[in-house]
């Protein structure tokens, strides 16, 4: 600092010490006032001439500074009553060679409501910056939220655990309302850019002539450059949203970006080198779109070594049990009706039906008849009307064994559990022990 400060005048010296704060004070080892600012002057009505020299108490009233000499220690944001009103004051004690040569002061705020206004302000800044990330964690998903028992589910997330720690893009397929976002949050969390952003953005929501300037960024005179969505994600991962929805003329431009982690803005011949892992999911098969010409072949070859492919609701029926417990403890919760339950017609009902919507559908239904159910338990009778009129049927469409046989025997035990309420008798008629009965009861949450 000292080979700095012999560069600066005093004239300079003088500006700073009397604008840099509201009222400053310095006194010598003898606590006389060596200098003292025009602000503070005005406040104590007392010109600097008649100031610098005197004690500090005599010009300064209820000083501590000659305090703060004898003991050697700091003191900041120290009430400091004064011509009637309580302040705020740091008090310094100046060292050189291990001596006390004198102390400043300065005051931080001249009146404790602005103290108490600007602390309530900080308090509700705070307040709503911890919301803002506890918001952000609650929606942000990681592997554990990814409910199933099924085969399909566990292959998954043992997939996401390995290439998560790589740089590899990773494609996910699915139906609309699988969750494929939540598949491409937990890839991120897992790996080592989980500290940085998350970016996303759907093709299919922004206007095709945007697109390129969202993705890529604009060049701007004088602003130098707008940044796009790659930009933004610099050092973390960019999700791109139905990237069945890219216009073909974008899909060259995303591929270098790929291969190179080089970008173009919009405006200028530039590049920009970039650090991005790319995560891109499509509702549609991008292998049939190839075929059709209406998907890039090179950037399907560049983007499809990791694929996901996420299985709609109908044919991991198995997790559907998890899944509404889950679903249904978070918006019980939500809606302030702990404890709500869901009786055996109902599950049933909700077990049989073929969820074409997939999760999101569930989820939607589960938030709605919650609110809807009398008491503490959701009926039949508050489904929609669309699952009550459904035939209590199995699919055997893309279904396998496994499944097939799970709603089988659930529909056998629905059955037996509507006509009979002797479970030792129920379990005489299927051949099977009473424990066993029990034990397939709870697994088909009847």
């Amino acid at each position: 600092m000292e080979d700095w400060l012999k560069f600066l005048s005093a004239n300079v010296i003088s500006q700073i010490l009397e604008t840099a704060f509201q009222w400053f004070v310095v006194v010598d080892r003898d606590s006389k006032i060596i200098y003292i600012n025009d602000e503070y002057c005005h406040f104590l009505e007392v010109s600097r001439e008649e100031a610098i020299g005197k004690h500090v108490a005599d010009v300064i009233e209820n000083s501590e500074m000659h305090l703060v000499m004898e003991r050697g220690t700091a003191e900041i944001a120290a009430p400091h009553y004064i011509k009637g009103t309580y302040m705020l004051a740091n008090r310094v004690p100046i060292v050189m060679d291990g001596e006390i040569i004198g102390a400043f002061g300065s005051v931080i705020f001249r009146d404790m409501n602005d103290w108490k206004k600007l602390s309530s302000h900080v308090r509700k800044t705070m307040d709503q910056i911890e919301t803002n990330i506890n918001q952000y964690r609650e929606s942000f998903y990681n592997l554990a939220d990814i409910k199933g028992i099924s085969q399909t589910i566990r292959k998954i997330k043992e997939t996401i655990a390995t290439i998560a720690p790589t740089k590899l893009p990773v494609l996910i397929e699915g139906e609309i309302g699988t969750g494929k976002e939540m598949f491409a949050q937990s890839i991120h969390g897992l790996s080592n850019r989980a500290e940085n952003y998350f970016v996303k953005i759907n093709c299919s929501t922004i206007p095709k002539e945007l697109l390129e300037e969202e993705i890529f960024g604009r060049w701007e005179v004088y602003q130098d450059v707008k940044k796009g969505r790659i930009q933004r994600a610099e050092g973390g991962t960019l999700f791109i949203e139905e990237i069945n929805e890219l216009p073909i003329t974008l899909q060259a431009k995303l591929l270098k970006a790929l291969q190179d982690q080089k970008i173009q803005p919009l405006g200028t011949d530039e590049e920009i080198t970039i650090d991005v892992r790319f995560i891109l999911s499509s509702n549609v098969s991008l292998a049939d779109m190839v075929k059709t010409k209406h998907f890039r072949e090179d950037l399907f070859y560049k983007i499809q070594a990791i694929t996901l492919q996420i299985p709609p609701l109908r044919d991991r029926i198995e997790d559907l049990p998890e899944l509404i417990q889950t679903f249904l403890s978070k918006y019980s919760v939500e809606a302030g009706r702990r404890g709500i339950k869901i009786d055996r017609k109902a599950w049933w009902s909700l077990q049989q039906y073929d969820w074409p919507g997939n999760v999101r559908e569930l989820q939607n239904v589960l938030q709605a008849i919650i609110h809807l159910a009398e008491g503490n338990q959701i009926t039949f009778d508050v489904l929609p009307l669309h699952i009550r009129r459904q035939k209590t049927t199995f699919s055997k469409s893309n279904s396998t064994l496994e499944e097939m046989l799970f709603q089988v025997e659930g529909q056998i035990l629905q059955e037996y559990l509507d006509n009979e309420k002797d479970k030792m008798e129920i379990a005489k008629k299927l051949g099977i022990s009473r424990s066993t009965l029990y034990e397939k009861i709870k697994k088909h949450n009847l």
